[in-house]
């Protein structure tokens, strides 16, 4: 596909599916010319509030009717793995939302389809575009910190994420939605695969406000070169964090260390008599109206590597290895005991 305009077709009308479209719309090598979800007056709302061509209230008649190059998968988690076969099947290029899938079976089944069809396909794990973290992963690679022996990231949210943002997260888990962001980023920082995980869970005030969910997962990582990695993932944070995410990371070599505080950075803060509030110029930042976070920059990195023939920033492999962590994590919380990682 190199040196062309990829035609984008977006399953889900939803805010985020919203978000993707107007990213499509602003890169030269794109041209948003489809949208789908199960609520046709959805899709269709979206289509015409973004001048999009067509909607359609089934991936299935938009796979067979739009002309697509390539299907952008904006639903709830659990939901990416029937979108994702068919669209593969269909000679369609992928872009996942976070995670690939969050069962066992769903990542072969979209593997073996992504493989089977010779099409290409990446997921949003679009913390390895953060400028902070790209910058440590870069310092980490030219060997300044020397022999990484231990890292720590955490990642977790406010309340009203569970509450009020998505009305799925009972069917989710705090270690689909920010879990598999931090998975990927050990892995990527370690420079080698997770052989063994134990984690811890608490769960019950999120239940006690009617989302039957975990509150928190607490996890190490054992790798394979023996680095060792903590990780923290919860969403019961307070509503009132001038930051949606609390986002930390340490990295320890034998010859240094890297520390990191992305949420409650000083590049920018503002005060009232009522609040404090720290503005997203990181995340979800808008420059003259375009966006210019690393949230965004992970979507139009897939279009780049289309549009040229690169290979991606986040490979079929790391994505499907992700799931695998977070399946593991998940049973070794449930077991109180710690699980090998089956590859």
């Amino acid at each position: 596909m190199a040196d062309s305009v990829v035609r984008i077709g977006i399953v889900g009308a939803g805010t985020w599916g919203e978000t993707h479209a107007r990213i499509y719309q602003a890169h030269p090598a794109a041209d948003p010319v489809a949208v789908c979800d199960q609520d046709p007056a959805r899709a269709r709302l979206m289509a015409e509030k973004l001048g999009i061509g067509a909607w359609y209230g089934s991936y299935e008649e938009m796979l067979a009717r739009a002309g697509l190059d390539a299907v952008a998968i904006v639903t709830p988690d659990f939901a990416h793995a029937d979108i994702a076969v068919a669209a593969a099947r269909a000679g369609k290029h992928l872009l996942v939302e976070k995670p690939l899938a969050t069962t066992r079976d769903d990542v072969r089944r979209i593997v073996d389809a992504v493989t089977g069809a010779g099409v290409r396909a990446m997921v949003d794990l679009h913390n390895r575009f953060s400028p902070p973290f790209n910058a440590a992963h870069q310092a980490i690679a030219d060997g300044e910190l020397g022999q990484v022996q231990n890292l720590y990231m955490r990642l977790n949210d406010a309340k009203w994420v569970a509450t009020d943002m998505l009305p799925w997260a009972a069917q989710s888990s705090i270690l689909w939605f920010l879990g598999s962001h931090s998975v990927d980023t050990l892995r990527w920082m370690a420079g080698s695969e997770v052989t063994r995980v134990y984690s811890v869970s608490r769960a019950g005030l999120l239940r006690s406000m009617g989302v039957d969910t975990v509150d928190t997962y607490l996890t190490t990582l054992e790798f394979a070169d023996g680095t060792i990695a903590q990780m923290e993932n919860g969403w019961i944070n307070p509503n009132a964090m001038p930051c949606v995410n609390d986002i930390k990371f340490t990295a320890l070599g034998s010859l240094g260390q890297i520390n990191i505080d992305a949420s409650s950075h000083n590049l920018i803060q503002q005060y009232t008599d009522t609040a404090v509030t720290v503005p997203d110029v990181l995340v979800k930042g808008l420059v003259f109206g375009y966006p210019a976070g690393f949230a965004y920059q992970s979507i139009r990195s897939f279009v780049d590597c289309l549009a040229s023939g690169a290979d991606f920033k986040v490979s079929l492999n790391d994505a499907a290895r992700v799931s695998l962590i977070v399946l593991a994590i998940m049973e070794s919380a449930a077991r109180r005991e710690p699980v090998e990682v089956r590859y």
